[in-house]
């Protein structure tokens, strides 16, 4: 059974949906151990203590940099004994400190199909705003492992979904989020825990 640490900074919906995957059997050989906030007053520290799962806050503005930060994470981490992170609406880049010591051992769910609409500066509504400012006629959720730099680690998977021609950023959050991040975190984070997914030349794919 692997340990899955969450880590989180708003209300955790993404959390949520780990959480119920978790008590459907979604997930296999995994368990949500420890959610880490980097915010004090995330409602995702509810959700966590709600489901008897150990909470720490790591509040980011206590740390002068990102490095010291991200070493605290690591920490953290260790600690937790984790075998894989979630990045789950956590909105603080973290250093190759991290990133390198659990190298495809972190795993993030982007509300996009990259290689559109990510990178630096790509998060939250804004991901939204910049796909119905181009016109693409589907949009989706990607998750992905985490490296050194913003959302470019290799794919796990990808899931497609239509836009709508009345859609605003936040109908196109919501229904991307509905239809595609809440269903293939937790499908990622099983085949991760079931040893099912195979890094080939910086690239993943699924074990049949």
């Amino acid at each position: 059974m692997k340990n899955i640490v969450v880590l989180v900074s708003g209300g955790g919906t993404n959390l949520q949906a780990l959480i119920d995957a978790e008590k459907n059997n979604i997930i296999k050989n995994g368990k949500i151990t420890c959610v880490i906030s980097s915010n004090p007053d995330a409602y995702a520290l509810e959700r966590a203590e709600k489901n008897n799962i150990k909470t720490r806050v790591l509040p980011r503005k206590q740390f002068p940099d990102c490095v010291s930060y991200s070493r605290a994470i690591l920490s953290a981490l260790d600690e937790e004994k984790a075998d894989l992170v979630v990045l789950a609406g956590f909105m603080t880049i973290l250093s190759e400190d991290v990133t390198k010591a659990y190298a495809y051992r972190i795993i993030n769910v982007h509300p996009a199909l990259i290689p559109s609409f990510c990178g630096a500066g790509y998060y939250g509504l804004k991901v939204h705003e910049a796909a119905l400012s181009y016109g693409v006629k589907y949009s989706g959720a990607t998750v992905h492992f985490v490296n050194e730099v913003a959302d470019a680690g290799a794919i796990i998977l990808q899931k497609p979904v239509e836009v709508m021609k009345n859609d605003t950023p936040e109908t196109l959050q919501k229904r991307i989020m509905e239809q595609a991040e809440w269903i293939i975190l937790p499908q990622a984070v099983s085949l991760f825990c079931q040893d099912k997914i195979e890094i080939s030349n910086g690239k993943a794919f699924i074990k049949e």
